[in-house]
């Protein structure tokens, strides 16, 4: 695309981005997540996310796609156009907050979170897999690791802050995001260790070496608590540093606002999954990872748990979490056997397969089909449908809003 002028290219947009903010409608959303999340009855939730990791939205938003010439800029150009595009385009239950989140410079990145180098090795093909390049080769290289201090840049924050709010802040409210690195994927544990470790020695260590295994598993536990008791001792977890993967609302908890200052973790939603062992016995999940990431979990106020591993049958196991409100149901899972199990007790987050749904060509019978069975065998559950993880929408990005109103059509009738 021709370059354009940075700030008013930014600024189109900013004002675009406000009136999609302060329709009604967004408060319609903020009632149906609280009231969800809060194990009230309501509707059936949908959501359709995406990111730069996804390889139809790399080509779709791409840095070829942008005006900016400034990459600074050009970072919140791609938010703005991408929040614009949820809203026009795939049309979901996402809510657009009347405000744009700015990370501050926090120590810590992702691959450096324990002192050593965590690389990976792709395939070269385009959205290929990759292998892990593990730095703990031996036991003797723990000895490298090194805990991350919860630290933040305060002149490269406060500088980027002022392009930023100087460029928009007439138009959206700026949300400086100080949450520490160990947070999320980089605050689960499960993510670091395999990369650490490698995911086939992490199974072996299991059985041959559980004594070594678990002193590494208490390290990074200790690790990620220190982490995350600094940013609370400064003040730096806010209203908008909580995580659940959909939309951090319920009622027992405040309502997410921009710059809200010093909250605890107990005001706030946590997230923990371990994709990692989703093919780990439910016991070996508790004894090599669960009883570590609890301690962890235990200080939010709330908790979702599960990314894209099968929990099917550790469903007792996570009922050990006071504090859990959200459970993933993922494409592998069988959506009876989770619903039966999670009940009315908890939201169950259901991804259906993205294959089934929009990669592989747009069959609506099928997904009618799938969708249809799949809410039916949560009845009595208080289910949202979450379709992520989607490579390619094979050019069309149309299937994206397709796909949301057939669902939600389809969860009216089954809801009914």
């Amino acid at each position: 695309m021709k370059p354009g002028n940075d700030i008013e290219v930014l600024r189109k947009l900013a004002a675009r981005y406000a009136e999609i903010a302060a329709l009604p409608i967004q408060e319609e959303k903020r009632k149906l997540w609280t009231d969800h999340f809060s194990l009230k009855r309501s509707r059936v939730p949908i959501l359709a996310t995406y990111g730069m990791w996804n390889v139809w939205c790399r080509e779709v938003f791409g840095d070829d796609r942008m005006e900016c010439e400034d990459p600074f800029f050009r970072v919140h150009e791609r938010e703005l156009k991408m929040r614009i595009f949820q809203h026009e385009v795939v049309g979901d239950d996402s809510i657009q907050e009347p405000w744009l989140p700015l990370g501050a410079s926090v120590k810590g990145g992702w691959g450096t979170l324990w002192g050593v180098a965590e690389t990976m090795h792709g395939s070269g093909v385009e959205g290929g897999a990759a292998a892990y390049d593990p730095p703990l080769k031996s036991w003797d290289d723990v000895a490298k690791l090194r805990i991350t201090h919860h630290e933040v840049d305060e002149v490269e924050t406060a500088r980027n802050v002022e392009r930023l709010s100087g460029a928009i802040g007439d138009l959206l409210t700026v949300d400086v995001l100080r949450t520490p690195a160990c947070t999320g994927f980089s605050g689960d544990i499960s993510t670091s260790i395999a990369k650490l470790r490698g995911l086939e020695t992490l199974m072996t260590d299991m059985y041959e070496y559980p004594a070594e295994l678990h002193r590494l598993l208490a390290f990074m536990r200790d690790g990620i608590l220190e982490n995350n008791a600094e940013a609370e001792e400064a003040g730096d977890y806010t209203v908008t540093s909580g995580q659940n993967q959909a939309l951090c609302y319920a009622d027992t908890l405040e309502r997410p606002h921009p710059n809200s200052g010093t909250r605890r973790r107990k005001d706030l939603w946590g997230f923990g999954a371990a994709q990692e062992f989703t093919l780990i016995s439910p016991e070996f999940h508790e004894e090599f990872m669960f009883r570590y990431q609890k301690p962890i979990l235990e200080r939010f106020g709330l908790v979702h748990y599960g990314c894209c591993e099968d929990l099917g049958r550790k469903i007792d196991m996570l009922r050990q979490l006071k504090n859990l409100r959200s459970i993933a149901v993922t494409p592998v899972a069988n959506v009876r056997l989770c619903a039966e199990q999670i009940g009315a007790d908890y939201a169950l987050s259901w991804r259906p397969n993205p294959t089934d749904m929009v990669c592989y060509g747009y069959n609506e019978d099928r997904v009618r089909r799938i969708i249809g069975d799949g809410l039916t065998a949560c009845k009595g559950c208080h289910p949202h449908i979450h379709l992520k993880d989607v490579e390619t929408v094979e050019d069309d990005v149309t299937r994206l809003g397709r796909w949301v109103k057939l669902v939600r059509e389809v969860a009216d009738q089954v809801w009914s």
